[in-house]
């Protein structure tokens, strides 16, 4: 999940490429909703199995209420940190 502030806009999406895709976010300017919200800051994941299981779970949380969606992401990041950021952060620290 995405955001461009705390409890702002959320964008719920899947991939199998997590790093890459939070960078098109960022970087790659479009038509879609991403492209008309600035929502690039990762602020919640989890990883699946299988992509249809990952479907299956972005689909869930896309039909959930908002406070359901806030209260999923403040139960692992309450304070909104940039997770793309941080990931980054703790490859290069690691090299």
């Amino acid at each position: 999940m995405t955001a461009n502030q705390r409890n702002g806009t959320i964008y719920t999406g899947a991939t199998n490429d997590l790093i890459k895709r939070i960078y098109e976010h960022k970087n790659i300017k479009s038509e879609s909703f991403t492209g008309k919200y600035p929502v690039h800051k990762l602020v919640y994941f989890e990883v699946t199995n299988s992509v249809g299981e990952a479907i299956k779970r972005e689909k869930q949380i896309k039909n959930w209420k908002c406070k359901w969606k806030l209260d999923l992401i403040e139960g692992v990041n309450p304070n909104w940190d940039g997770l793309y950021e941080k990931s980054l952060d703790s490859e290069s620290s690691s090299e």
